[in-house]
């Protein structure tokens, strides 16, 4: 039986589990998290809601890569996540996550470890979303599940966000936003089997007033897309890094 200690490994040789550069958003980690109790409030509970509808059919344990404040795991009971912000960890084990300071793709947890890991509005902020994904078929179980939160750069809140990149803002300047096509390529050739999407906010950006359910499918016109993928048997990464090249 699988207990907590085992699920973690040593750092592998010459591998730096923690972030010497520190996070660019260390010096906002509070800016970060207040958002979620003012202007995002809302939005956060309709996008909880959509995480909702998959959560009984995802393996465990559940690990998010990513976890930042600890806002979703929390309310998602994810108990474990893993960030490169100390100043955001700091935040989210208050919330009574266990977390790690380390980056996505490093070798920090063992082998076949977790059913299902989750990236919520996580690749966009990634320098390498192909060496984290990789990362993330290692650690998965055979059968496991990785779910993204994605915001879509042609839906009407990617376009904002892009605009808000544009302008120099603070948060998404560090952005880069993907196709829900480019998606599906990255996860395909990393070794996952796309399951199941759940479409949500569908009021536009400056707009929300209302709670509103998710929808199955995929919508270009929802602001938060959920992509729910199984870890396909014996993927070759190295044959497919190539043709991920410009991802």
């Amino acid at each position: 039986m699988l207990v907590e200690e085992d699920l973690y490994t040593q750092p592998q040789p010459g591998t730096d589990i923690l972030n010497p550069d520190g996070s660019p958003f260390d010096d906002l980690a509070l800016v970060y998290d207040s958002w979620f109790e003012d202007e995002g409030k809302l939005i956060f509970s309709i996008e909880v809601k959509a995480f909702q509808r998959v959560l009984p059919s995802l393996p465990k344990p559940w690990l998010e890569v990513g976890v930042g404040s600890g806002r979703f795991a929390k309310a998602l009971s994810i108990k474990r996540g893993i960030d490169p912000s100390a100043k955001l960890l700091a935040i989210a084990r208050k919330r009574g996550i266990n977390v790690f300071l380390a980056k996505g793709e490093e070798r920090f947890f063992n082998q076949e470890t977790f059913g299902t890991i989750f990236l919520i509005v996580t690749i966009c902020f990634l320098n390498s979303p192909v060496a984290v994904l990789q990362e993330v078929y290692r650690i998965l179980k055979p059968g496991g599940k990785i779910v993204l939160g994605l915001v879509l750069r042609a839906s009407p809140w990617g376009q904002y966000y892009l605009t808000k990149k544009q302008d120099g803002h603070r948060f998404y300047k560090h952005a880069t936003f993907y196709s829900y096509q480019e998606v599906t390529e990255l996860l395909e050739h990393t070794g996952f089997a796309v399951e199941k999407i759940i479409s949500t906010l569908f009021q536009k950006p400056k707009a929300v007033e209302v709670m509103e359910p998710p929808r199955e499918g995929f919508f270009s016109d929802a602001g938060f897309t959920i992509v729910v993928a199984k870890k396909a048997p014996e993927v070759d990464h190295k044959a497919n890094s190539d043709r991920l090249m410009r991802i």
